[in-house]
């Protein structure tokens, strides 16, 4: 097997943070090959980052709308791709473990476009960005609304950090939301307030839907798959071979029970047997 037929498979193979872990890097690595070849020409704009990465200007975007998305996919530099996709690779794993590989295409694209409108809105209502020209890039509100829709749905889940010792998620959504709330009067603030649009599409949504109050994203439900508007948690599946309601009942009031103490305690609180029917659960 050749090095490109491994590429190939385990980007088959892989999963959806994986996928998306490797789109980045191909198109980062397109970037450059287009920058080394332009720079034997005297060009200094990469037309590859001129095409697809979201403009500041309103009438800009008109003209090209999908970057409103495909900004998510390009990157600045090494240390922009390198720092972006190993938070992706963690937070995007964390998410996967509760919820569908769908579901984390979806926050990671929502994320995106969410967070594109919030940059557009900024550069054309706020005087900081006047008599300035500035384009976006990067996946950071994609996996914004990643992290913060997680850290929504189990606020005490624990992570254990080095040097740290074991840290609720919330406080780290805290830490994150005051970067970015700094970082709006910094040199990045077009790309803070992109982080805070993933951001709220994260927590809206996941606040919205786990506590079923009104359904303000209706018109993304198609996008979920889900007729109902409700987060489908991989642990949350219920086995459709099951022949009575009731035995249905004591499993799904199971699961629940065990999902809430995973919310209070963290997963590594469960015990052994726990762990085996979550795990059985969420293959079913």
């Amino acid at each position: 097997m050749t090095f490109i037929q491994k590429i190939k498979y385990k980007y088959k193979t892989g999963s959806i943070i994986e996928k998306l872990i490797y789109i980045n890097v191909a198109i980062f690595a397109c970037t450059l090959l287009v920058t080394l070849y332009q720079s034997l020409y005297q060009q200094e704009q990469n037309f590859l980052v001129q095409w697809f990465a979201l403009d500041d200007n309103f009438n800009e975007f008109v003209g090209k709308p999908w970057s409103i998305l495909s900004y998510g996919f390009l990157h600045a530099n090494f240390i922009h791709l390198i720092f972006n996709m190993i938070t992706l690779y963690f937070v995007g794993n964390l998410f996967t473990q509760y919820f569908t590989q769908k579901q984390t295409l979806n926050f990671y694209l929502f994320g995106t476009l969410f967070g594109g409108v919030l940059f557009i809105l900024s550069q054309s209502y706020f005087p900081l960005f006047e008599g300035r020209n500035s384009t976006l890039v990067g996946a950071s509100a994609g996996i914004s609304a990643i992290f913060i829709g997680i850290s929504t749905y189990m606020p005490n889940y624990e992570l254990k950090i080095r040097f740290l010792g074991f840290v609720k998620l919330w406080h780290l959504a805290l830490i994150w939301l005051a970067l970015d709330i700094i970082g709006l009067v910094g040199p990045n603030a077009g790309g803070s307030f992109s982080h805070l649009g993933g951001s709220l599409f994260g927590f809206l949504y996941v606040n919205q839907v786990s506590a079923k109050k009104i359904k303000l994203f209706d018109v993304f439900s198609a996008f979920f798959n889900s007729k109902k508007n409700t987060l489908k948690t991989v642990h949350k599946a219920t086995n459709k071979k099951e022949k009575t309601p009731k035995s249905k009942g004591l499993h799904q009031e199971k699961v629940d029970m065990i999902l809430d103490k995973i919310s209070k305690s963290g997963y590594d609180t469960l015990t052994k047997n726990e762990k085996e029917f979550l795990f059985k659960q969420g293959k079913k």
